[in-house]
């Protein structure tokens, strides 16, 4: 049975009143959708409140859940608009601080593979420079690109769970997954040529 039916049987029975059940969901997707939210939240109190929010919205409409979408897609879309409706409602936008990124997340990004090789004080440096670079363009990314960059590299998800949760076509998706790679892409190129005449 995979993940998708397992989820499935734990909305029945949730569904019916099984709390324990939901607690279960909780549990598995309280940690990944956290992660979610930091790319769009500085502050990790509020991702905390967020997240818990998120789930609250969650169990409230959880009758109106038909398994039509992974359940973990379902909830993503409320998180990515719990998370907008915050930030609108704080009049800020998202932006989060660059000693949060670490190199395993810059490692997610195809640019970042290279970081596991290095390992010269020098070298270390310059993967803070592309962690902190691949993170500030991220930041500045429309939030379109931004969300969907974050849900392929940093989430895993599919082409097509993105575009359910963004309720938009595939190819859309496509587009802007690549439009968002090729800003990372121009930034880290940028800080890499810099590298190489300090070192020259």
């Amino acid at each position: 049975m995979g993940d998708r039916e397992i989820d499935q049987q734990l909305v029945e029975r949730a569904q019916r009143g099984d709390k324990r059940a939901f607690d279960l969901l909780v549990i598995k997707y309280q940690r990944k959708l956290a992660r979610l939210l930091s790319q769009f939240i500085r502050d990790s109190a509020e991702v905390e409140d967020v997240t818990q929010e998120t789930f609250v919205k969650a169990y409230r409409s959880l009758s109106s859940f038909r398994g039509e979408s992974a359940f973990y897609t379902w909830l993503y879309r409320i998180g990515i608009n719990a998370a907008k409706n915050f930030l609108v409602a704080q009049k800020r936008r998202a932006s989060a601080t660059t000693n949060g990124f670490d190199i395993e997340d810059a490692e997610n990004f195809e640019e970042g593979t290279q970081l596991r090789e290095l390992n010269t004080p020098e070298s270390e440096l310059m993967s803070r420079q592309i962690a902190q670079t691949v993170h500030q363009t991220l930041e500045v990314l429309p939030e379109e690109l931004r969300t969907a960059i974050t849900l392929r590299e940093i989430e895993g998800l599919s082409y097509e769970e993105i575009a359910n949760i963004m309720n938009c076509p595939t190819g859309t998706v496509r587009s802007r997954i690549f439009r968002a790679r090729e800003a990372i892409s121009d930034k880290l190129q940028s800080v890499m040529e810099v590298g190489k005449d300090k070192r020259w």
